[in-house]
């Protein structure tokens, strides 16, 4: 601006105006800056606590990412209240790639339909790449005495306090899978909602509560060991290393439900640190020794884009709407 401009626009504004540029350059990380990106760890939340099925996918996550990216990546625990306690931690989070988010799939299907009040938008949440999901599994205890899903139908038909049915956390997604279930085949279920899956098995196992939805992993060597039995999966195939397993759609069809984990990071994550880890985690998923890790776990993997993440989400609220209203004003 030449002298003269100065001196008719005056002192103060001009102060003014060089203010305003100073903030709106404070506001958006430099390029230089984004350029560089990551120049320190970056920290994952999870919404589990140490050793959950999240914990531990995101953990393999983490140690094979981290050279792709050329800094080490780091899980922070924050469970609580369904996945509310971390997104909070991201919503609240600085946009400049250093904290993320491995988001279980309940956290964009029921968290906001369940907590009306949130301070925060879940779908303003920036998609970075999905990192796997798990088919669920119907499994019951041997005391039930049941040998398919037909038989858990029908006993929980003839008795007239039906079945208690381990449904993991509230408004999580296998809740919504046990209610979509009980709403397909007017099973009489009560649904007994515990904090995590290790927390239910005892009760499961001793016939208290005889039903369980969970993934393979979460049951862990109960799934296989005594004193349970797998019914079915909510999958198209049957699971890879179980086929005796069949699949629920065979008696409902089209009845397909996992938990699935995405990677994104707080509103206004710029596009570049984006598309950084975005292809750091599609060279981490290429990897065979992370492959055999996740299929051990039953962790099948999609390798999916920003851009793809973002209309699968769209596509699963969509599928999981009806459910979640249902059971949202019960909560």
């Amino acid at each position: 601006m030449r002298p003269s401009t100065i001196s008719k626009a005056g002192p103060l504004r001009w102060l003014a105006v060089t203010a305003i540029a100073s903030a709106a350059l404070l506001a958006s990380p430099p390029a230089a800056q984004v350029q560089g990106y990551p120049t320190q760890p970056v920290k994952v939340i999870v919404q589990q606590g140490a050793g959950g099925s999240i914990d531990v996918i995101a953990r393999i996550m983490a140690e094979h990412i981290s050279p792709a990216i050329g800094q080490q990546m780091v899980v922070i625990n924050q469970p609580g209240a369904g996945g509310l306690v971390a997104a909070r931690a991201l919503a609240a989070s600085p946009p400049d790639g250093y904290t993320l988010f491995l988001a279980a799939s309940s956290v964009f299907v029921s968290l906001s339909e369940i907590n009306k009040n949130l301070n925060f938008n879940i779908d303003d949440f920036v998609p970075i790449g999905f990192v796997g999901e798990q088919p669920f599994i119907i499994a019951t205890s041997d005391k039930l005495g049941a040998k398919s899903l037909a038989d858990v139908v029908a006993l929980s038909k003839q008795r007239p306090e039906g079945l208690n049915f381990s449904a993991g956390t509230r408004g999580g997604l296998q809740h919504m899978t046990a209610e979509w279930f009980r709403a397909r085949t007017g099973a009489n279920l009560t649904m007994v909602h515990y904090p995590s899956t290790a927390a239910a098995l005892s009760d499961v196992l001793s016939g208290r509560v005889p039903v369980i939805v969970d993934t393979l992993s979460g049951l862990g060597g109960a799934a296989t060991g005594a004193g349970m039995t797998m019914l079915g999966v909510a999958a198209q195939q049957p699971l890879t290393r179980h086929p005796q397993v069949p699949t629920i759609a065979g008696i409902l069809p089209d009845f397909n439900a996992s938990g699935w984990f995405v990677l994104v990071g707080p509103r206004g994550t710029p596009p570049a640190v984006v598309e950084k880890i975005s292809e750091g985690l599609r060279k981490a998923l290429a990897d065979p020794a992370l492959q055999k890790k996740f299929a051990d776990l039953s962790n099948e993997v999609r390798s999916m884009s920003p851009a793809e993440l973002a209309v699968f989400i769209k596509a699963e609220q969509e599928k999981w709407r009806p459910i979640v209203r249902q059971v949202a004003p019960q909560q």
